[in-house]
């Protein structure tokens, strides 16, 4: 079997309904599923078939782990942090523009939010050289 793509990235929320409710305000995702009684779950598109889960576990939401941030793709940084903070998440790091140093120079900007649960979420976009 081939590996493709991302399907799913998965985290520990502490109410799911709030949560389903940001990233579907925040970033347009979509409810595509939901199951359990305890703890509840559910999934939502993100918009190009990659998935993000979320299970319904207070006593365990926004404990760090190995998850440093999602990276969400935007094409317009700025627009997507103001509609972000509008949906309730908490400012970070404003929209910059960063130079990565990577074996070639690699333009991109780029913003941070807090989710729900603090969970980190990065907004990012290549720039054109």
């Amino acid at each position: 079997m081939k590996n493709r793509s991302l399907h799913h990235v998965a985290m520990n929320v502490r109410d799911l309904d709030r949560s389903v409710d940001f990233y579907t305000r925040a970033f347009g995702f979509r409810p595509v599923r939901s199951w359990g009684a305890r703890p509840r779950a559910a999934m939502l598109d993100m918009g190009d078939g990659s998935l993000l889960e979320m299970f319904e576990q207070p006593d365990q939401a926004g404990r760090e782990g190995s998850l440093i941030h999602i990276a969400l793709v935007a094409d317009d940084v700025d627009a997507a942090y103001a509609k972000a903070i509008a949906a309730g998440a908490t400012e970070r790091t404003t929209p910059r523009d960063v130079d990565l140093e990577a074996e070639e120079r690699y333009p991109v900007r780029i913003a941070f939010v807090g989710g729900p649960d603090g969970e980190p979420i990065e907004l990012f976009c290549e720039r054109p050289e």
